[in-house]
This record gives C-alpha cells, structure tokens and sequence, in this order.
C-alpha cells in the first residue's frame, strides 16, 4: 500500500482500453494479413500496429501531464502493455477454440464473456505491476 500510485492504475487500464480498442477498430477498418489466423482469425497484424502505435501515443500523452517516470519508461511500458495485452487475447483465443467454444461465459452478454473482457487485463497487469515497482527503485 505504501508504493499505491492511482496514476499508475489509470495508465494501466487506459493502455489496456486503448490497445484493444483500436486495434479493433483499425484492424476492422484496413486489416488484410492475419496475425494467427489459426488462433483468432479476425485479428490483423494492422489491427495490431495500429493498436500498438496509438498504445504509445496515449502513453507519451500520459507522460507529458503524469509524468512520474521518465519517457522512455512511458514508450517502453506502452509497446510492453500492447504486446503483453495482444498476447494475452490469443492465449484466450486459442482456449476458447480448444474448448470449441465461442464465448467464454455469459456475464457481460454480447462481450464474449468475462474472461473476453478481461483477458488483456489478467494477462498484462502483473508485468505491468512488476516493471513499474521495479522501476521505482532503479529510477
């Protein structure tokens, strides 16, 4: 409780949103290439690198008015959360194809499920924790 920074869990769940939000949306909008079309067929490499480009953006934006660490920190930990919450989604994906199912509950109906929601979270946030506390004592 001492190191609790909510700076830190706003940035968090704003990366997380962020990523997986346009990397929906510009997968959507100009996605061609697949990124594991075995995994998750929808998902585009330029999904993913729209995605990881706004990720860092909002980062940097984050830094300029937050600025706790120093801005390589803030990139570094915004290509991090988009690679670690893209992995994350797969990792989900692919349970969900071996379980031959399409949705992972029914919670949050029309979302997929919890786990669909929460995938990106559950998987990034204990690095996220990790780096930034490690950060703290190396800064």
């Amino acid at each position: 409780a001492e190191n609790y920074n909510p700076d830190s869990v706003l940035l968090f769940y704003l990366l997380v949103w962020v990523n997986n939000s346009f990397a929906y949306l510009i997968g959507k909008k100009i996605g061609k290439n697949p990124l594991f079309k075995s995994i998750s067929p929808k998902k585009t490499w330029e999904g993913f690198l729209g995605g990881l480009a706004l990720t860092v953006l909002v980062a940097i934006i984050f830094c300029l008015y937050k600025s706790s660490f120093s801005l390589f920190f803030y990139i570094f930990i915004g290509i991090l959360i988009a690679v670690l919450a893209t992995i994350g989604d797969l990792i989900q994906s692919k349970f969900k194809r071996q379980a031959n199912v399409k949705d992972s509950g029914s919670l949050i109906p029309g979302h997929g499920g919890f786990f669909d929601r929460m995938d990106s979270v559950i998987f990034s946030s204990p690095w996220f924790f990790f780096i930034t506390n490690i950060n703290q004592y190396v800064s």
